[in-house]
C-alpha cells in the first residue's frame, strides 16, 4: 500500500438554524498573540501538511485546521456528541472523492480569537475521527471561511504563524500597520461563493485553480486538456483518503511551469493526478486543479476577501 495521503478540502453547506440550548463558551486560541483590537498572530504547527492551530472551544482544548475549502467552522462529532439534542441537519457536505451524508450543523452565539469576538457564527458537525487516526492527532474540528473572511489573513510558512487582522466591508485594514514585511506583489482572484479561485497559467495554457490551505498536494483535474497534462510529471500512486473516509488510487508526481503572471512563478510543485468532476459539479465551479501547501510553501501569502486580492511577501534572503 502507497502512502496514506490525506487532502481536507470540506464544501460545506450552511442553512440558516437557531441554537436551542444554553450559550456557548468562548472559542479561545490560548497561544495568540494580541497585537491590538484589531490585528492577532497565532502559531501553527504542521502535522504532515496540514496547517494546525491550538484552540479551546466548551471546555475542551485541541487542533483546529486552518481550511479556507471549508465555507463553515466543522466541528469534529466525536468530541461533541453532548450537544447531539441541539443540532439540526443541513445540507450535504462535498468533498473531493464523495459527499459526506447529514452533516449536522449548529448555531455558535459567539466566537472568540482573543479579544476579537465574532458572533451568530455556523457550524458543521461531522465525524472526523478517521482523520485523528490517520494523522494521529487530537481533532476538534475545522476553521474555514465564515470564520476568516472578516480578517486579511498572512499565512506565513517562514514563522509558522497566521496573522488575522480585521477588515471593513470594503476590505480595508482597521490595523494599518499590520506587517513589518514589504508586500512586494499582488494578484486579484474570483471568488466562487466561499473558494478562492485563480486565473493559472500552466506554461502558456490558461487554466482556473482553486486555493485551499488544507490540501496536502497539488490537484489537477485528469480530464484536463493533454496540452496541460503533459507538464505533469508522474512518479508514484498514492493512496487518497476523502472527508468520509474513502480511498481511491492516484498517481502523485510534479507539475511544473505553474506561473500566476509574468512575476509570480512557481517552481515545480508536488502534484496529484485525480478527477475533480464531482467537486466541480457539487460545488458549481469548474475547476482544473487546486493549490495548497505546495503553493503556500513557496509563496508567503495574504489573502483579502473582500477585495478578493493576494498579496505576497518575500522570504528571508540566506546569508551565505
Amino acid at each position: 500500500m502507497g502512502k496514506r495521503l490525506l487532502l481536507m478540502l470540506f464544501y460545506a453547506v450552511a442553512t440558516n438554524c437557531l441554537f436551542a440550548g444554553n450559550p456557548l463558551d468562548p472559542f479561545i486560541f490560548p497561544k495568540a498573540e494580541v497585537l491590538n483590537d484589531y490585528t492577532t498572530r497565532i502559531p501553527f504547527k504542521l502535522i504532515d501538511h496540514l496547517i494546525v492551530v491550538e484552540a479551546e472551544l466548551l471546555g475542551k482544548k485541541g487542533n483546529f485546521i486552518i481550511d479556507t475549502g471549508s465555507e463553515t467552522l466543522i466541528l469534529n462529532k466525536v468530541h461533541f456528541k453532548a450537544f447531539d439534542p441541539y443540532y439540526k441537519k443541513s445540507k450535504e457536505t462535498s468533498g473531493v472523492i464523495d459527499l459526506v451524508d447529514n452533516p449536522l450543523e449548529k448555531q455558535l452565539k459567539e466566537f472568540v480569537i482573543q479579544n476579537l469576538t465574532l458572533t451568530n457564527k455556523t457550524s458543521d458537525v461531522i465525524d472526523l475521527s478517521h482523520i485523528e487516526i490517520s494523522k494521529k492527532m487530537n481533532l476538534l474540528g475545522i476553521i474555514g471561511y465564515n470564520i476568516l473572511k472578516d480578517y486579511e489573513v498572512f499565512i506565513d510558512m517562514y514563522l509558522n504563524q497566521i496573522t488575522l487582522s480585521k477588515v471593513d466591508t470594503k476590505g480595508n485594514k482597521l490595523d494599518t500597520k499590520v506587517y513589518l514585511e514589504k508586500i512586494v506583489d499582488s494578484i486579484d482572484f474570483k471568488l466562487n461563493k466561499h473558494t478562492i479561485v485563480l486565473e493559472t497559467f500552466v506554461d502558456q495554457y490558461k487554466v482556473n485553480f482553486g486555493l485551499d490551505t488544507a490540501a496536502e498536494y497539488n490537484q489537477l483535474n485528469k480530464s484536463s486538456n493533454r496540452k496541460i497534462l503533459k507538464f505533469f510529471h508522474p512518479t508514484r500512486r498514492l493512496k487518497l483518503t476523502g472527508a468520509s473516509g474513502k480511498e481511491i488510487e492516484v498517481l502523485a508526481g510534479k507539475l511544473q511551469r505553474v506561473k500566476l503572471s509574468e512575476t509570480i512563478m512557481f517552481a515545480p510543485m508536488a502534484t496529484v493526478l485525480t478527477n475533480l468532476n464531482k467537486m466541480n459539479e457539487a460545488f458549481g465551479t469548474s475547476l482544473d486543479g487546486i493549490l495548497g501547501y505546495e503553493f503556500f510553501k513557496q509563496k508567503r501569502t495574504i489573502i483579502n476577501y473582500q477585495k478578493e486580492k493576494l498579496y505576497f511577501v518575500n522570504y528571508p534572503l540566506i546569508q551565505q
